[in-house]
């Protein structure tokens, strides 16, 4: 039997990356002889958590385009021409049979490279607005792998989209409430609040905590809050008994599993790990997104009343007030877990695998 060789490449963000590692586990899973290469930059998360899930990985030199005239956007189509000769140069040895790119601008010159030799593509999309890159790759794919239905409007095959959904990384598996709570170190008597901004953080999510965690707290509200690695030491002061500031969350299956409430920014992958587990959210979508894509996240859930949906400009004044009445008020907590829930596409991963496999070469 053959072996396939598969190649994933984008990240910059979680957002992008784990999804990727998502279907190369299925990958394994399926075909533990399948040969997996992963390529991204060498500064972004990629980097470290490509190794950490066991994959092998290389750097490329890649760039985004300047959104500025000026001497970047003047040498970006030089650089670019670079960033794929790059990935030719590691390509000709390993011989991709399919190649993944998950929408970030990350993964455009290994698609290409890709491509070049010989590869099938695949596109994973995970935001209900497809992203630049992925609309300027489409005409290279043979698939393209959707999360939200209303997707597949904004491209021009439609007969190559997937409504597939968006790949769970492995290791969410819901605990008990109690040991969640257990183990960051709070009562299992009282609600949680988990509070997340994404791997960096979230100014805004951070300042609105900030000034209602006193009263959160005072209300026998516990407060779990991912602030980032850059906002740390800024809000750090605040951690205590009843409220834990960590600059990142490492086990996200106890974290969400000791919620009863989620504030988050709009991220794809957040939503789809959201929907598997059933956690009700009040999502913030970050405005400082391409095609403010988040925004268009959260109201695809908020339309089916499967999430809360606050702006950046509602955020001051309305967090505590719907943090407090929704926190406390199980049959709102039931009816968005339920209404979440009908987002979920548990076996995502594992059918972008098989199709894979069927792309690649290998009829199983």
């Amino acid at each position: 039997m053959k072996k396939v060789r598969i190649l994933f490449t984008g990240g910059g963000t979680g957002g992008h990356l784990y999804p990727l590692i998502a279907v190369a586990q299925n990958v394994k899973e399926l075909q533990p002889g399948a040969e997996i290469l992963f390529i991204g930059s060498k500064t972004r998360i990629e980097a470290k958590a490509v190794p950490a899930a066991g994959f092998d990985f290389k750097a490329v030199t890649v760039t985004g385009i300047p959104r500025r005239i000026g001497m970047e956007l003047i040498k970006f189509p030089f650089v670019f021409t670079y960033s794929i000769i790059n990935a030719l140069a590691i390509l000709m040895k390993f011989r991709p049979d399919a190649a993944v790119g998950s929408g970030a601008y990350i993964s455009a010159p290994g698609i290409i490279a890709s491509k070049l030799l010989g590869a099938k593509i695949v596109l994973l999309e995970q935001n209900s607005f497809p992203g630049v890159t992925t609309k300027l790759l489409q005409r290279f794919a043979s698939e393209i792998h959707i999360s939200f239905s209303e997707t597949v409007k904004y491209f021009k095959d439609k007969s190559k989209v997937y409504h597939t959904g968006n790949p769970v990384r492995p290791g969410m598996e819901m605990h008990s409430k109690a040991d969640g709570l257990k183990s960051f170190g709070l009562s299992p008597e009282k609600p949680a609040l988990l509070v997340l901004g994404g791997s960096l953080g979230a100014a805004k999510i951070n300042q609105a905590i900030a000034s209602i965690t006193p009263e959160l707290t005072s209300k026998g509200i516990q407060v779990i809050w991912q602030a980032g690695e850059r906002y740390f030491k800024e809000f750090s002061h605040l951690s205590g008994e009843s409220c834990k500031v960590l600059p990142f969350i490492d086990d996200m299956g106890s974290a969400y599993a000791a919620c009863s409430l989620l504030v988050a920014r709009a991220g794809a992958t957040t939503i789809a790990e959201i929907a598997a587990l059933g956690i009700p959210s009040v999502l913030v979508p970050s405005p400082n997104v391409a095609n403010n894509h988040q925004y268009f996240n959260a109201k695809s859930l908020a339309d089916g009343n499967a999430a809360m949906l606050l702006t950046d400009d509602e955020v001051d004044s309305k967090l505590l007030d719907c943090v407090v009445k929704t926190v406390n008020d199980q049959s709102v907590l039931s009816e968005l877990s339920d209404n979440i829930r009908k987002f979920s596409f548990p076996e995502a991963g594992r059918k972008i695998a098989e199709r894979l496999f069927i792309l690649g070469g290998e009829i199983r």
